[in-house]
């Protein structure tokens, strides 16, 4: 196998033509033991709720070479989501107005490798929320920013509305960025935000009492008081990233494929509540909402009180 040097400047320059908002590199290596322990005692402490994905293959999260053999060079992009022209108060979190962000990224990343020379499998792999790789903690080992109490990556003067992906590659970097300092100083507005208190104030968070977690991964019944809490929003929910001072920087995206349909724009209150399984499938075809299922979207509706 050709074992070049991967060119840092080159790779940003053509993520940056692809669409990506930001664009880092990190050796890849183990992950450091704060960071192992703090994940394994989360585990422990069952904070990650019914998602038992995340307690399987512990050890290939912990180093990336154990899913890309050979395994040198980490390119962490980002994508922003954010939609423009949406309610003040949208009854879904913002990251669920477009297109599944999981095909998007993938493909535009699979794009980066095809621009790069690079041959998925042969000279890397590409990822995007979807197999044991701890996003965040590379986002900020390659320098894109920092882990916020609300545990979202923060972009400086960027905020964090924006999906994470990743190339792990076999080949070297002639240059690898630093880790940014956290800059949250003594800001708890997020912490203080969650309606559920779900926010450890570490960057952690116990999916239990998560609404983005009940009202999307949750499988099941609603706690009682998350009709209460859920406000006007019954599927995710932003409110630690609204309160955020960092997103005073964001900016709406330009990318097509996260901008809302009409469709879904005309949607008001009496007509999510008369939601059906037809008018379901055509709103959110090729949609990440979909992993909620119909069921759980009417579970959530059923239990809303705008």
């Amino acid at each position: 196998m050709d074992k070049r040097v991967l060119q840092a400047q080159t790779i940003k320059a053509e993520a940056a033509r692809l669409g990506f908002s930001a664009c880092g590199l990190a050796r890849a290596e183990r992950v450091d033991q704060t960071q192992e322990a703090r994940f394994r005692k989360w585990i422990s402490e069952g904070k990650h709720g019914e998602m038992d994905y995340l307690a399987r293959n512990i050890e290939k999260r912990m180093d990336p070479r154990l899913l890309v053999e050979g395994a040198q060079t980490i390119v962490v992009v980002a994508m922003n989501y954010l939609p423009a022209d949406l309610p003040e108060k949208p009854p879904l979190a913002r990251y669920a107005y477009g297109k599944d962000y999981h095909d998007v990224v993938r493909e535009r990343l699979l794009a980066l490798m095809q621009s790069l020379n690079l041959k998925p499998y042969e000279d890397g792999r590409a990822f995007v929320d979807t197999a044991p790789v701890d996003e965040r903690y590379w986002a900020v080992k390659a320098g894109l920013g920092w882990t916020g109490r609300n545990g979202q990556l923060i972009i400086p003067r960027a905020g964090s509305y924006f999906f994470l992906g990743e190339l792990i590659l076999v080949h070297p970097a002639d240059a690898y960025d630093s880790s940014k300092r956290n800059l949250c100083g003594n800001c708890r507005a997020c912490v203080d935000a969650c309606p559920a208190g779900a926010l450890c104030g570490d960057g952690s968070m116990d999916a239990r009492k998560c609404l983005s977690y009940l009202t999307i991964e949750h499988r099941g019944p609603l706690p009682e008081e998350a009709g209460e809490q859920m406000g006007t929003c019954f599927y995710g929910c932003d409110r630690c990233a609204e309160v955020c001072p960092w997103n005073r920087f964001a900016r709406s995206s330009e990318e097509a494929a996260f901008a809302p349909s009409a469709e879904l724009l005309r949607m008001k209150t009496e007509d999510w509540q008369a939601l059906d399984v037809e008018t379901y499938r055509r709103l959110f075809k090729g949609s990440a909402v979909k992993r909620a299922k119909y069921e759980g979207l009417r579970r959530n509706i059923d239990a809303w009180k705008p």
